[in-house]
């Protein structure tokens, strides 16, 4: 193992530590001695990026919804009908699993430029698709750009977030659970309904007409929010917590990492896996509303965008009102307090949805359903990132997210080949066929809150802190030689030694082991 000497002393004992003995290690918290206007701007810089991913991922409903109007036929028989809108996500799960090694292995900042870049770059292009004058292949490039686009969003992920939640440590204890929310799901929350109102603004200025101008109106906007936060980003430094123990310039013992954060991270996946698994059955219940207010195929594009808006602005209550509840009371309960709750609402609506979906409750069922969906952002969407970036030490934090996330993503294209199977099990009822995926996925909300509460460890305010201390102490037990964690570019073992005034030479110890 790299890093492993050959001294007797330094040898792994005969028993290897287990990572339970390393659970209740304590260390002493970083010192904050940045004012809040100063500590912010990285919380920002790093978090708010994911503003793109809900304004990329929503507006793209609104351009589909258009384009089956232009392009009639064309459009119904083309592949892109079946790809379009879901193909985002497979790019979303590259960039999540290549730059959370990215972010661990070369630079969190330099990360998040480069994800920045791809998501500047390729969201312009989808606004100006083009092939040759043809409609399919128009329809073609326009897929193969939000391919990459997701790429880019993908980075936002581990780049954007790990960086976001180890610069909180430089604020005031306390808030720190919160900020990260405001500026990471929030930012998500806020650009779902953006991303559902601008094409209504866009419409109502060309009057309904200019389909063309309306779609790829609304598509260029989403390059005005990365390219804002493109000046603060360039000027961001490393969170002092990577430059302290990153493993940059450090052979990665995945052996160890597996055994010490392997059963931790299959839990946070699975919890997240099942949020955006469940979330997509959920929003069934949007288009039952919809159809009770209006003729989908006669009302104008206004009124299809305007009430589109109302619906996503359920999010925003349950995301605002529970990001302070973090805090009070730790990510856990208020993650499995989310889950419980909505369970319970979602369980009240599926055995009610035969009166419920009566066109003369459409108001009492519009506001059930908007406490359905904050009771969903105050538990998982607050809470699910915030657990993934705070139950990992630093040198592997990356990777360790970038791989939950990829696999909430997963869960949410699965979900949409799924989903089909489950309603069609209830035959010709349509009852039926409505109440089935509720009954799942309340259920599994129900396993999310007991997998939370049950599997895994406390996480309060200094907890990135002490879950460095906790790996490091592991590795040190198992035979890693820790001093390498936090080498910066042109450091060697034997340099930190003599300027540490150790009189050991390094060289006449012999080699360390490879892993």
């Amino acid at each position: 193992m790299f890093g492993r000497k050959k001294e007797k002393e330094a040898a792994a004992p005969a028993v290897a530590p287990t990572p339970e003995q390393f659970e209740h290690i304590d260390d002493a918290p970083l010192e904050t001695t940045q004012s809040f206007g100063t500590a912010i701007l990285p919380v920002i810089a790093c978090g708010a990026g994911l503003f793109s991913d809900g304004y990329i991922n929503n507006v793209i409903g609104s351009v589909v919804t258009i384009l089956a109007i232009q392009y009639g036929d064309v459009w119904k028989t083309s592949n892109a009908k079946h790809y379009l809108g879901d193909i985002a996500f497979a790019g979303t799960v590259v960039g999540q699993l290549f730059f959370g090694y990215l972010s661990d292995k070369w630079s969190r900042t330099n990360s998040l430029l480069l994800s920045t870049c791809i998501l500047i770059v390729f969201t312009a292009l989808t606004t100006g698709s083009y092939y040759h004058g043809d409609t399919i292949g128009m329809f073609n490039i326009l897929t193969a750009w939000r391919f990459f686009v997701g790429i880019g969003i993908g980075g936002e992920y581990p780049a954007g977030s790990v960086g976001c939640a180890e610069s909180t440590g430089e604020l005031k204890a306390g808030s720190r659970n919160m900020w990260f929310i405001l500026f990471t799901n929030t930012m998500i929350d806020w650009g779902f309904v953006i991303g559902a109102f601008v094409p209504y603004v866009v419409a109502a200025a060309c009057h309904n007409g200019h389909l063309s101008t309306i779609w790829r109106t609304s598509l260029g906007i989403g390059v005005v929010f990365p390219l804002s936060l493109l000046g603060l980003r360039i000027f961001l430094k490393e969170p002092e917590e990577f430059q302290r123990n990153s493993m940059k310039y450090a052979k990665t013992p995945y052996g160890l990492v597996l055994k010490f954060y392997g059963w931790r991270l299959l839990v946070v996946s699975l919890i997240w896996f099942i949020y955006d698994f469940s979330a997509y059955s959920f929003g069934i219940y949007s288009s039952t509303i919809l159809a009770n207010i209006f003729d989908s195929s006669t009302a104008s594009l206004t009124t299809i965008f305007g009430w589109n808006t109302v619906l996503n602005l359920f999010y925003i209550p349950g995301t605002m009102l529970g990001a302070p509840i973090s805090d009070l009371i730790g990510p856990r309960y208020a993650l499995a307090t989310g889950v419980l709750l909505q369970a319970i609402v979602g369980f009240i609506m599926a055995g009610c949805y035969p009166r419920l979906a009566q066109p003369s409750m459409v108001g009492a069922f519009t506001v059930v359903y908007g406490i359905f969906q904050s009771l969903g952002e105050l538990g998982p969407g607050n809470n699910i990132g915030l657990i993934a970036a705070k139950t990992c030490a630093t040198g592997v934090r990356g990777q360790y997210y970038g791989i939950a996330a990829a696999v909430g993503k997963i869960g949410a294209f699965v979900g949409t080949w799924v989903f089909p199977y489950i309603i069609a099990a209830g035959g010709g009822s349509e009852v039926l066929s409505a109440q089935y995926p509720f009954w799942v996925s309340s259920s599994l909300c129900i396993l999310s809150a007991f997998l939370v509460l049950f599997c895994l460890p406390h996480i309060g305010q200094d907890t990135i802190t002490l879950e460095d201390a906790r790996f490091r102490a592991y590795l040190e037990a198992n035979g890693y030689d820790t001093r390498q964690l936090g080498l910066k570019k042109g450091e060697i073992l034997e340099s930190l030694e003599l300027a540490k005034g150790g009189v050991t030479d390094k060289k006449e110890e012999g080699k360390h082991d490879s892993f």
